[in-house]
């Protein structure tokens, strides 16, 4: 039988569609002559050639009916209600066209034989594309993954329909919290509870479950998870309603789960007056434009309504890749604001202050920063220059042009620091507390969090990927522990509380918990359908692996320094009042470092870092690779010369 349903569903559609006609000929004759024999008892009225003038004349018309009706455009694996409509109206009509054809024609039959002849015909031409139907998705659905469905409302529904037309997935069954739902059926499929996952996901061999709770809060989302976590099944979910609804994308492209989704923390939502405080009707600069969170400041200025918007990247591939997103959003929605592509570096003040000069500007967000903790320990001195003296040069050129508002975007790695690129960016932040006590003109505030998911550098992308290829996922300690926000809510933060600084103010987002990181990959290992290979699971899928703490990597993050913290009007912005310097001080301190690294003296400039105000507190020795590369070659021309004499 399912070679036969695979032969017919291979045939070009005019050929299917030619015996589909051929098909419901056979069936009207049939109903006829099924009708007059339980009318008559007899086989008698088969021999009478009226009877058979007469049903000659139904058939044509009864086919014609169907057609123009649209019965045999619709596709017979997808038969629904429509098409069973067409059906009963088809065959009504066709029982008037008997009627209609015995009376003209003079050719008696009796009266119950046209009531006899619509049943019949309904059974046996809707009857036979239900079955049609069975068989087709019968065999379709053997080649079908099992999956459930956990979520039993509208979008479950909607999903369900979408993957029943699909080549991909069979739905199984439903899993849905409420307790008034389980136990009903579904587009056929019953609504189980969660306590019955484990039996239907061995009965079924499931590998996959299928979250339908677009509108859900990641909070409960997050609790969903931790229960779907004890099974070895992959787990998905679907986009949200409002870009099924645009258009932007079909309820049944399923997607990995969002990383936001572990974390379990719902954003809170902006507040407008700080958005547009700095923003709108305003010109506003962001440096490094083209990076993680200087793209997404920039996506969301954009939505605050400045008047021009400049980009400042050094980078020309990232400036070109953010102008042209921002062009392409700003045409589109026919917006009043100058997109300003400039290409410069924030070590060259020069640069600075005619740009900043040029095009009025108002608000400078300062990302543009070197961030990633090995690189810097391996590239001491551009770390220096472009963290430290890159915010020196960017600061001074505002203040000569007189911005009102200076905004820094910082890092827990500022607090008590082990490494050189977070002892940069606490000098960047004493340097902006000391030139706020200089002048009044330009206010200066700074702005720390600690990692942004999905930003260059970031485990989560990584894990994806490690798990994808199979394992190991690999970590640089099993007890390292970070705090995670998304970029846009940290980019929303960042401008909210920029609007929030007097001058020279440390702004501290909440971060909520830290995450363990071993217990992240963990997560995603076994939303992702796989188990962990360690000692207690040797038949494991995929293993965990720690290859060492990096140059300069902390076990555990802060985002404070001592405890004397203040909340602000903002529930996720709190204020650190921090130690500072005065600038006659901190000049010295920098002038000396200008020098170092003028003649590349890294023990210098590890020995001015250490005695700055930044609790700097090295992990590691200086790991600069030129360091390193000149004391190898340095050691060897000294034995060189032992050697020789």
């Amino acid at each position: 039988m399912e070679t036969i349903v695979k032969t017919l569903l291979s045939l070009p559609r005019a050929q299917k569609r030619i015996i589909t006609v051929l098909i419901d000929a056979v069936f009207i004759l049939t109903s006829f002559w099924a009708a007059m024999f339980i009318r008559l008892d007899s086989l008698s009225s088969v021999y009478n050639a009226d009877n058979w003038l007469l049903v000659s004349l139904v058939i044509p018309v009864s086919v014609f009916i169907f057609v123009k009706l649209g019965l045999y455009r619709a596709v017979l694996r997808y038969v629904g209600i429509n098409a069973l409509g067409a059906v009963v109206g088809g065959i009504t009509a066709s029982c008037f066209t008997l009627i209609g054809l015995s009376f003209f024609l003079s050719i008696p039959i009796p009266r119950t034989v046209p009531i006899i002849f619509v049943s019949f015909s309904i059974l046996l031409v809707g009857g036979s594309r239900i079955i049609v139907r069975a068989l087709v998705s019968k065999v379709s659905a053997s080649k079908r993954r099992p999956v459930i469905i956990y979520g039993a409302g509208s979008a479950g529904r909607q999903l369900a329909t979408a993957l029943r037309h699909g080549p991909e997935y069979r739905v199984v069954a439903f899993v849905d919290d409420d307790r008034t739902k389980q136990g009903s059926q579904i587009e056929g499929h019953l609504v189980l509870a969660v306590e019955d996952l484990k039996s239907i996901i061995q009965h079924e061999r499931v590998e996959k479950i299928l979250l339908a709770l677009p509108s859900t809060s990641r909070a409960r989302r997050n609790r969903i998870l931790q229960k779907l976590e004890v099974y070895s099944v992959k787990v998905q979910t679907i986009p949200g309603m409002a870009d099924v609804v645009a258009g932007a994308v079909n309820v049944d492209q399923v997607k990995d789960v969002d990383v936001e989704d572990l974390l379990g923390r719902d954003p809170v939502s902006p507040k407008k007056a700080l958005l547009h405080a700095d923003i709108k009707e305003k010109v506003v600069m962001v440096t490094g434009a083209g990076g993680s969170i200087g793209s997404e400041l920039c996506r969301q200025i954009v939505r605050n309504g400045p008047t021009k918007l400049v980009l400042f990247e050094l980078s020309e591939f990232a400036l070109y890749s953010i102008e042209k997103e921002l062009s392409q959003y700003v045409e589109e929605r026919s917006l009043p604001i100058s997109v300003i592509p400039i290409m410069g570096s924030v070590q060259k003040q020069n640069r600075l202050e005619t740009v900043m000069s040029a095009f009025g500007v108002q608000t400078v967000y300062h990302a543009a920063a070197y961030k990633h903790v090995p690189l810097v320990e391996h590239n001491v001195v551009e770390g220096v220059r472009n963290n430290i003296f890159g915010t020196l040069y960017t600061a001074q050129a505002a203040i000569k042009t007189k911005v009102e508002t200076f905004v820094l975007v910082s890092t827990d790695k500022a607090v008590r620091p082990t490494n050189v690129m977070g002892t940069t960016k606490r000098m960047s932040e004493l340097v902006l507390q000391a030139l706020a006590d200089t002048q009044s003109d330009t206010r200066f505030c700074m702005v720390r969090f600690g990692n942004v998911l999905g930003s260059s550098g970031s485990v989560v992308p990584l894990f994806r990927k490690q798990i994808r290829k199979g394992g190991p996922v690999t970590l640089t300690h099993q007890d390292i522990t970070r705090y995670f926000m998304t970029i846009p809510e940290a980019a929303q933060l960042v401008i909210q509380a920029g609007a929030m600084g007097m001058g020279g103010d440390v702004f501290v987002l909440d971060m909520g918990d830290p995450v363990k990181i071993k217990d992240l990959a963990m997560k995603m290992i076994h939303l992702s359908g796989f188990t962990v290979k360690d000692e207690k699971e040797p038949e494991g899928d995929i293993e965990i692996k720690c290859t060492g703490l990096r140059p300069g990597e902390k076990l555990y993050e802060e985002l404070l320094i001592g405890d004397n913290v203040e909340g602000t009007t903002h529930e996720r912005i709190m204020t650190a009042h921090e130690s500072k310097l005065d600038w006659r001080e901190l000049e010295v301190i920098l002038n000396s470092l200008d020098k170092a690294c003028h003649n590349f003296e890294h023990e210098r400039i590890r020995d001015i870092l250490l005695k700055a105000p930044t609790g700097f507190a090295p992990t590691d020795e200086i790991c600069d690779l030129v360091w390193l590369e000149r004391q190898l070659a340095s050691t060897k021309k000294a034995e060189e010369l032992k050697l020789t004499h």
